[in-house]
């Protein structure tokens, strides 16, 4: 009884947050905007606000969070621990919000779906889909490539892994990229971009993709996921690549599961399986759309 008593008293005493909620968006953007300039002046000048406004919206936030996000040392912001953890949560908050609000991000089926289309034709469509849907897909590798990592316990050199190991691509995080570790001969990456490509690959980052820092940080959620999660992801995509040493756009179409493994050392490791298909379902691809994928890319 005492114990619910101290709950209650706890509870009590939370911060209730001011009535700020439509300052949301802008107090975010100046929080996001400072943190990576690290400058006042700077960042009024970026958001075209002035410091008065930075310094409430700022301000607004600590009070609402009960946290400092920033201490300043001889005219320097630097981030605190708080602000440190806090940031790539607003990141991904601003990011939704101005993904949802261009229509660029939705949920379907409470699962994420992503689409973004540039000026100049190129375009990305990404819709997750249930994990179940491994085992009714048109082809045999993911499901194989899944049952074996389960085998494996997520060991990236378990005996249980090496037989589907050429299929995939292996990647780790360093400084905040995805450098690719391992290519696999018979991998999408390989038959796609080519084997020269794929050996120079190894070592470097998964790159970055047009439309925007914001809309590239809702396509990287996925590998964020799973880093967190240690689990399975399947997503049905359809996008533009370089196609080949000539690095001419093409459309492509696949399914593409990411799975969280382990490296020798109990660091973590992403594992990537590509199946070029036109048998994937998004939202707003038609089956047209699909069919520029060239045939002979199928797998």
């Amino acid at each position: 009884m005492n114990r619910i008593m101290d709950i209650d008293q706890n509870a009590s005493q939370v911060r209730k947050p001011p009535d700020s909620h439509a300052l949301l968006h802008e107090m975010i953007r100046s929080f996001t905007t400072l943190a990576r300039t690290l400058n006042l002046s700077h960042a009024v000048k970026e958001l075209g606000s002035t410091r008065q406004t930075l310094r409430r919206h700022i301000a607004l936030l600590e009070e609402s969070k009960g946290v400092e996000l920033f201490t300043v040392k001889d005219r320097q912001y630097h981030l605190t621990e708080a602000g440190r953890r806090a940031l790539p949560e607003a990141e991904e908050v601003l990011a939704r919000g101005d993904a949802w609000l261009s229509g660029q991000s939705d949920v379907i089926n409470g699962l994420q779906y992503l689409r973004h289309v540039e000026p100049d034709g190129w375009c990305h469509f990404q819709q997750q889909k249930p994990i179940s849907e491994v085992f009714t897909s048109t082809g045999t590798i993911l499901e194989e490539v899944m049952c074996a990592w389960a085998q494996a316990r997520g060991e990236l050199e378990h005996e249980a892994f090496q037989a589907v190991r050429p299929y995939c691509t292996v990647s780790r995080r360093h400084e905040g990229n995805w450098l690719f570790t391992e290519v696999g001969d018979q991998s999408s990456f390989v038959t796609w971009f080519g084997w020269k490509r794929a050996r120079s690959s190894i070592g470097s980052a998964l790159g970055q993709m047009p439309g925007g820092d914001g809309f590239g940080r809702l396509v990287n959620y996925a590998y964020e996921e799973i880093e967190a999660t240690r689990s399975v992801r399947l997503d049905h995509v359809f996008t533009l690549m370089p196609k080949g040493d000539e690095g001419v756009m093409m459309p492509i179409c696949y399914e593409r599961m990411l799975l969280g493994a382990r490296y020798p050392d109990d660091s973590f490791a992403m594992i990537t399986v590509v199946r070029r298909t036109y048998d994937v379902h998004i939202n707003g691809v038609t089956h047209e759309m699909l069919r520029q994928m060239p045939e002979d890319m199928v797998m």
